[in-house]
This record gives structure tokens, sequence and C-alpha cells, in this order.
């Protein structure tokens, strides 16, 4: 069992043990459905596939040929054309490869896990968010002493413990522009806890939606959501105003926490909050979701979204690696193109996408050693294992077209240790916090950042009394009157991408036009990305380039770890075109 401690100071790479290697590039060509998997006869298991239709095509027709081959169609998104499709048909993909409105199909299974963020380890995760559903008490490995804040109080009570804030000039810029109640951002996350008092006031409940299906284990019986007790109506589909992870909470504080005298600020303090849901309780994000989030953002007028997380079960998605099955490679090759698909029709809609650069502490522009992948079994049997992979290989979201991707920093507005990097690869810059960036590279807990947290994870993980008050120093409360919300420090890229995020619905709020389709604000998101890139604060790569990270752990062992920037002071593998910077965005 982690504990408290280290799951809220520690970035887990459980899924993100990767080590350079020598490059060979891949072309990145799209299967077709023969190359996909042979066709067969026979009957088997249930299984569940993902059907990705001809760009063009009839969606009627495509339907027709996943029937005529022995499918179902669970769902489908006529937008894009990506359909989940449940078969006894052991050779259902063989039998579609002569049809006409079929791109491409592949075996199902997720495609995303959040970052894991100075987090849990999947394990605790799953453990709090079960005990979270069942409200009963976790209290295995809890411990480190409560902390109390005295007030500085300028915006808000607890202000003065947000550097991040202040390193991007947010305090300052929300002299000149908070934000508009017109401009929408979507949270694509595991949630949002919509009754939080540093939350509530923003978030529109009508709007939200939950694109998500509890999943109670993997093809091999491995426990992932666990049961749906909390679905009295058995269809294991949460609320969308919940969220049992976490994750997605802090990321909507973080944008668009109000002025209202409790607790933080957001980046945009009166912008409106839309819930799009989209990873399991677990952490996982599975295609459909996915898919069906980024276009209903676009169908509604969503004018930013945050994407803190990667494409699961594949760190990187590889065309033809030959260290993947047929079965797999097909899979990548089809996750690829759908999910390019989605951001495109998002991004054609109005929607600027915005995605969290990764924790893996690795460039992204070289080749690397992925020994996570994948991380989720879709099929029984398939498991995690070490494989080379080149440039060519692409992390989803973030290496996506029409994507900013953002790099974290830490208070002293270094590079944090955990976060992935790349000349070329990085966009920007922002604060996700660095509990190592300290004098003597000691862990210190204020330096990660801090938002809102759920109360009910509060009480399932122990970290708060019968009292309501923190047991641990990494959860902060603050009261106005009988309001009392709860905040938690997290640190990874997952941080620093909703506070550009943050910037960006700024940008909106302050240059967008009428939309007449929607009402509120539009922006081109194109604009929204040259002005986000052009009023950064260009930042150069260390002297020398090559920076060794020196991390003393609690155990009090030593780690150090290299990592080399390349580029100029404004466009580098470290920060892209600079540290994003709210002041200088709406026009200051």
């Amino acid at each position: 069992m982690v504990s408290a401690l280290e799951v809220h100071t520690e970035v887990d790479v459980k899924r993100l043990t990767v080590v350079a290697a020598t490059a060979a590039m891949v072309a990145a060509t799209l299967a077709t459905p023969a190359q996909a998997e042979p066709a067969a006869a026979g009957s088997a298991a249930p299984a569940e596939y993902v059907v990705l239709y001809r760009e063009g095509a009839a969606a009627a027709d495509a339907q027709k040929a996943i029937e005529a081959a022995g499918g179902s169609v669970i769902k489908v998104n006529t937008e894009v054309g990506l359909a989940t499709v449940s078969t006894t048909n052991a050779g259902f993909a063989g039998a579609l490869q002569s049809s006409a409105a079929v791109e491409a199909v592949a075996r199902n299974q997720s495609i995303g896990s959040a970052p894991d963020d100075a987090k849990a380890s999947a394990a605790a995760r799953k453990a709090v968010a079960r005990a979270a559903k069942n409200h009963t008490v976790e209290k295995e490995g809890r411990g480190g002493p409560a902390r109390t804040w005295g007030r500085n109080v300028k915006d808000e009570p607890l202000a003065d413990l947000q550097w991040d804030m202040k390193q991007i000039h947010a305090d300052q810029a929300h002299r000149f522009e908070q934000g508009d109640k017109g401009v929408l951002v979507g949270i694509l996350d595991t949630g949002v806890d919509g009754s939080h008092p540093d939350i509530a006031p923003n978030f529109d409940r009508r709007l939200s939606r939950n694109f998500t299906v509890d999943l109670p284990e993997d093809a091999d019986g491995t426990e992932i959501d666990g049961p749906c007790e909390s679905d009295p109506d058995g269809s294991c589909t949460d609320p969308n105003d919940v969220d049992e992870n976490g994750h997605g909470t802090h990321v909507a504080s973080s944008i668009a926490a109000p002025i209202n005298k409790l607790g933080i600020s957001g980046v945009a303090p009166k912008v409106t909050i839309v819930n799009l849901r989209a990873g399991q309780d677990s952490g996982y994000f599975f295609l459909q979701p996915t898919v069906d989030a980024l276009t209903y953002a676009g169908n509604i007028g969503v004018d930013v979204v945050n994407m803190s997380y990667y494409v699961d079960p594949w760190l990187f998605n590889c065309a033809d690696n030959p260290a993947d099955s047929p079965e797999e490679q097909a899979q990548q090759r089809l996750y690829v193109a759908a999910t390019q698909r989605a951001i495109d029709y998002a991004h054609a809609h109005g929607v600027t996408v915005v995605s969290a650069a990764g924790n893996e502490a690795i460039d992204y522009t070289k080749t690397n050693v992925d020994t996570a992948s994948p991380d989720f079994a879709g099929f029984p049997g398939q498991a995690a294992r070490s494989r080379t992979v080149p440039p060519s290989c692409v992390s989803l979201p973030s290496e996506s077209e029409h994507v900013i991707s953002v790099s974290s920093t830490g208070v002293s507005k270094r590079k944090a240790y955990y976060s992935s990097f790349g000349d070329g690869y990085i966009d920007v810059a922002s604060p996700g916090g660095d509990v190592y960036d300290t004098p003597g590279n000691t862990r210190d807990i204020t330096k990660a950042t801090l938002s809102a947290y759920p109360k009910a994870l509060a009480v399932a993980n122990g970290e708060i009394d019968a009292n309501g008050d923190p047991t641990v120093d990494y959860v902060v409360k603050d009261c106005k009157g009988a309001a009392c919300g709860y905040y938690q420090y997290l640190q990874g890229t997952s941080m620093a991408s909703p506070r550009a995020a943050g910037v960006a619905a700024l940008i909106v709020s302050r240059y967008g036009k009428r939309d007449r389709a929607h009402g509120g604000l539009t922006l081109n998101p194109d604009t929204v990305e040259a002005i986000i890139k052009g009023t950064a604060t260009g930042t150069a790569c260390p002297n020398p380039p090559a920076f060794t990270y020196t991390r003393i752990l609690p155990t009090g062992s030593t780690v150090t770890a290299t990592h080399t920037c390349e580029g100029g002071r404004s466009d580098n593998g470290f920060y892209g075109r600079g540290i994003v910077d709210a002041l200088r965005a709406v026009g200051h």
C-alpha cells in the first residue's frame, strides 16, 4: 500500500519507466480491415471491437457491414465515424475486409490513464475510488501531521500558497480580465465534483456529461473500477457532477475556481466549467468516451478543453512496430486515426485543445524504450513488455495535430524533474509543481500545486478526522461560514496543462466575438494558440544545456538524472515558446 505521504509527493512511474535507445523511423500508415486480423470461421466468447468508418461513407452502410459480419453496434459516433461493437465471431475483422464503408477495425481497449502526477499507484487509486463509493474510510498507510495556515489575504484566503499563479502573473491579470461566463471550458478527465463550494458557482450541470461506464474488471479479470454499487439502476454510469478519483476536480479548480473569499482562485475565475467526463474512476480512458467528449464539445460551443492524460493502453502508438502483434499494430493505427479525427472535428468547431506533455522524464523526439505498454488487458493474456519506440511513434493526444502540448515548471521556473520534453514537441510551459525544486533538493510539499479536492475522497482516504480537519500535510481546509472546501497538493504535467488552458480561456474572454450559434463567446483556436505562444515568456535552456536533477528522497537516498535541452531562447525542448503569461496574454 502506498502511503498517503508518498502518494502526494512522488511521481509514480508505474507505466512511465522509459530509457533512451537508438532510433529507426517507422512509416505511419493506417491498417485496412484485412491487415487488422485475418478472417476466421466459427464463434468465440463475446468480444468488443472498435470500427472506424471510411471518411465519406454512409453510416448506414458501415453498420450493415458490421451486422453482416456478426457484430452488434453498442455505440456510434457519427461525427467521427467510430463504432464500438460486440461480437462472438472470431473472424469479425476479416469479415469486414471487403466493405468499402469501413477503414479500420481493432480489438477494443482503454486508450488513456491520467498521468500519476505525484498521486497513487493504480491500486491505491482504485482503493480510494471504491472506498468513496462505499462511504468507508481507507486508513491503511496514512500518516503525517496536519498543517494549519495563517492567512495573508489578497485575492483569496489561500492565495499566498499559489506560487503558480504568481509565476504566470495570473493574479495581476485578474485586475484586467477574470474571464467571461460565456466562455466554456471542458474538463476531459475523471469527472468534476460539482458540489465543491469552490467549483459550484462556475459549474454548468446542465451541459455536463459523463461519457463513461464503470468497468468492473479487465479481460484477465483484474479489477479496474470495481463493482457498480453506487448506481442503483445497474447501468454502471455515475452522475455528471461527481469525481471518484480526484484528478478531474483538481484540474477544473486550477482553471476556474471563482474568487469568492473561499480557498483559492483559478486562472480564469469567471469562466464556466463543463464536465466532459471521459475517464474511468480508476483513471483509464477509453476510445469511444474520448471521441464522444471531443465531438460533444464542438457541438455545444465549448471554447477550450483540457486533456491531462495520455492515450492508453499504449504510451506510444506505433504504425508497424515489430515488437507488436499485427492485432496490436492495428489497434494503434486505429486509435491514432480516430483520435485525430475527433480533435480535427473539435478544432473545426472552435475548440482549443490543451494537453499535458507527460511525466515520463524523457525526450519525445528521440527513440525510447517503453516498458509499460500495453497497460490494460483489452483481450486475454495481453500484458506490458519492453519495446523500442522510434520518434515516429506518437503519444495521444499530446502529439496530435491542433493540440497545445504543455511541459511543467517548478517554483524556480526550472523544468520539473518528471516532465517530458523535446524540441518541436513542447509548445509552451506552465507551472505544475516540483517538490524537489528546493535549495537542498529535499522534498517540500508546498512546491507542488494546490487545487480543489472532493471531500468524499478525503473521508474515504482517511485524510480528514471526525471533525473534518486534515490529518495530513498535503490536504488543506478553508471555510467561509458553514461552507468548507478541501484542497490537495499535486504535481505533474496534468497540473501544468490546466493552468495553460486557463490562460487560453482568458484569451477567448478578452478577444472573443459573440458566438451566434451557441451564445457566449468564440475565438478561432489557431488565434488562441498564436496568442498564448506569442505572449509566453521566452525562457532559455539551462547553461550548460545538459541539466542534472538531484533528488534526496525521504529515505535519505539520492537520485540523479540528466536531461538535455535543445533549441534557442525563443523555442526549445524544455519550454517551447516559453512559460505562459496570463497578464501579457490579456494585453498588459
